[in-house]
């Protein structure tokens, strides 16, 4: 066993500096937890209409496993969905399809097609905003629809993934600030322009479509379910969810935690944005300042309030890990047949971190899920310092 190691943080318009641990073990964790393990037999049948429709590949670590004396380690693997190198278009289409569905009193039952139809004719145009993976999903959701799309970024974000959104066809506008900095501008051209706002965050006054987005999720559950079924007849142990705003890991949570269940859900963030576990050791939702990190997609500094109490109550343990940690573990996973980035390897580096602080017991029947939730993509190598 290691001892943690810290880290700072800060809190948004505060000028005192906390020093954390990189571990925490959620000191609101209850059985109460809301849940739905149902998915929408609608959600099913609209994501098999996709091109490159496809289940993802379920992938066995058991080197991993060995080495944490646990039964298996399996890494889901979203490096490919639908054509994108992220999850994300699974919440993205759900909800704008959903929400476009409701403005023009479409069925859920509606086809992809139909719903494009309607949309275009009632002049349904999007805005939202991205650090990475979530913006190109907004945008090619749009982009199958017939629709346009704005998508504002945070400064930090790099000139290659801006033009992989403009690849999509995608209206790019960069805000002079963070990602927080670019959900205001989004917010903001939305009231002005009266285009349709996609978030997968919410605040009071916008929660439905975050809603929808969480939802969206569940196909990726349910595959994951039939995969361990065929793979070792068990239900997880243990599942680790990277997060961003948190909506993810709230599908997670959602689906795999409650009464009657014995799974753990444990979530990691970059040291850079730990809004998450600042939030946790707070008992209330805390914005944090944000820094520089490969992990783009966790680059957050506010938990979503549709996410927070199901993250409050549901989540057992907090992990924050570094860049480097981050960048070891993309090499080992693609060494290992898994095309992950940084976002989507962080899971191996806090189950890693588990284990080395005495967290993760050894148990030969125990069955572990890594959402490896974004493909390889390029990034600054971080520090041997980091």
């Amino acid at each position: 066993m290691s001892k943690p190691s810290t880290f700072k943080v800060k809190h948004l318009g505060r000028d005192d500096v906390i020093e954390r641990h990189d571990t925490l073990i959620n000191p609101s964790l209850s059985t109460l937890v809301p849940t739905d393990t149902s998915i929408d037999p609608d959600l099913i049948t609209f994501h098999r209409s996709f091109p490159e429709s496809k289940t993802t590949p379920l992938i066995d670590l058991p080197e991993v496993a060995r080495e944490l004396g646990v039964g298996h380690v399996y890494v889901k693997d979203e490096s490919l969905r639908f054509g994108l190198p992220s999850f994300k278009i699974l919440g993205a289409s759900w909800g704008v399809f959903r929400a476009i569905c409701e403005r023009t009193g479409l069925p859920s039952s509606a086809s992809l097609e139909e719903a494009g139809r309607a949309a275009r004719k009632a002049g349904i145009k999007l805005v939202s905003c991205t650090d990475g993976n979530w913006g190109r999903a907004v945008a090619r959701t749009a982009q199958y629809m017939g629709i346009e799309a704005t998508i504002f970024v945070p400064k930090t974000m790099d000139q290659a993934t801006q033009e992989k959104l403009r690849s999509e066809g995608a209206t790019v506008n960069v805000v002079n600030g963070s990602y927080d900095d670019s959900i205001t501008a989004t917010m903001r051209e939305s009231e002005s322009s009266a285009a349709m706002l996609v978030m997968d965050t919410s605040w009071e006054g916008y929660s439905q479509i975050p809603r929808w987005v969480v939802d969206g999720y569940a196909t990726m559950h349910g595959e994951v379910d039939r995969q361990l079924e065929e793979a070792c007849e068990k239900r997880p142990s243990l599942c680790i969810a990277s997060v961003g705003v948190g909506s993810w890991a709230q599908s997670v949570v959602s689906h795999y935690t409650g009464q009657g269940s014995d799974t753990k859900v444990v979530t990691v963030e970059s040291e850079a944005a730990p809004c998450l576990m600042e939030s946790l050791h707070n008992g209330r939702i805390v914005s944090v300042e944000t820094g520089s990190t490969i992990m783009d997609g966790t680059n957050c500094g506010t938990v979503s309030t549709n996410c927070w109490p199901s993250l409050k109550s549901g989540v057992y343990a907090s992990v924050v890990v570094t860049d480097l940690e981050a960048h070891h573990s993309v090499l080992y996973l693609q060494d290992h047949g898994v095309n992950a980035g940084p976002c989507g390897a962080a899971p191996l580096a806090a189950l890693r971190k588990l284990h080395h602080r005495g967290v993760l017991q050894e148990d030969p029947d125990a069955v572990v899920i890594l959402f490896s939730t974004e493909g390889h993509r390029d990034y600054v190598l971080p520090s041997s310092k980091g």
